[in-house]
């Protein structure tokens, strides 16, 4: 395959990874509104089915052997703690945030990872922001005023559970980045996700017991959740990965940011949420931010 034929492929790969994550949240929006399921099964649920699917793909598509985790003290306490700190908060402030609100406003507030992640960073070097950074952040937090009162300091625009759940889901979702990068790195995603949602769902089935839930298993129920646990995880980290390996993390982060878009855009026309002009601004101000730390960071 040639240069450029890789490139479109990676191209085309990645975004059809993002697009799959922007659909599991528009999934798990249509089991909120339609079904009466809660954040606590979904993720539960979730959690646990796609930890055992990313752990078989990992013994089919690898060939780093699985265990490998387990044999190092310290990295097997360090997926533990990336299990819970890192995978569980992640999963269920993203979930509730979506019960709370839509997928759109969900999905965008939880990409302010990397705005966290930059003030860790400084404070870890003792330093200020840069220029740019500064600007970033300003524009990062406009936009959560904009999404969460439309310019009206008096109000409050969307519900408090929902900012709260929101801006959790970055917060986790910059643990689950600052807390997976080692394992990462030397174990691969299937070994380290899929051995860290394992984990996360069996505590997650002790706390919960989704069996005591009454739900309701028509063909909408069991096909949405499938599309959570199958589409937007088996489907969406093989493509996404394949992807990045032929387009590069950077171009990869980039072009992750399809998965708010669609987010936002199905949740408009498919699931009947509606967004206000300030909304939008919002959405483009923090969206905008991420791309800047991105091209800054390159």
């Amino acid at each position: 395959m040639e240069k450029k034929e890789k490139r479109t492929a990676g191209i085309c790969y990645t975004l059809a990874g993002g697009t799959c994550w922007g659909l599991s949240g528009c999934f798990g929006q249509y089991l909120f509104q339609e079904k009466g399921i809660t954040a606590e099964w979904l993720v539960t649920i979730r959690l646990t089915f796609a930890g055992v699917l990313l752990i078989l793909l990992g013994l089919l598509l690898t060939k780093k052997k699985m265990g490998n985790v387990w044999k190092n003290p310290v990295d097997k306490k360090r997926l533990l703690i990336f299990a819970i700190g890192g995978m569980l908060t992640c999963q269920y402030t993203y979930f509730a945030a979506i019960q709370y609100s839509n997928a759109g406003t969900a999905t965008v507030l939880q990409s302010l990872a990397p705005v966290i992640i930059l003030g860790i960073v400084c404070l870890r070097e003792k330093r200020l922001p840069h220029k740019l950074e500064t600007g970033a952040i300003f524009c990062a937090l406009s936009g959560v005023f904009f999404i969460s009162t439309h310019g009206d300091i008096r109000s409050m625009s969307i519900t408090t559970l929902a900012l709260l759940f929101g801006l959790g889901a970055a917060a986790s979702a910059a643990a689950y980045n600052l807390l997976s990068g080692d394992l990462l790195r030397k174990y691969g995603v299937y070994a380290s996700v899929g051995y860290a949602m394992l984990i996360a769902g069996i505590v997650m089935v002790i706390i919960v017991r989704p069996w005591r839930y009454a739900v309701t298993y028509d063909m909408g129920t069991v096909l949405a959740t499938a599309g959570v646990v199958v589409i937007g995880t088996a489907v969406a980290f093989s493509l996404y990965l394949k992807g990045v390996s032929l387009v590069g993390p950077f171009m990869g982060s980039l072009l992750g940011m399809v998965e708010p878009i669609t987010a936002v855009i199905i949740s408009l026309v498919f699931l009947g949420a509606s967004f206000h002009i300030m909304d939008l601004i919002g959405f483009v101000l923090i969206l905008g931010t991420v791309a800047a730390l991105s091209l800054c960071s390159k």
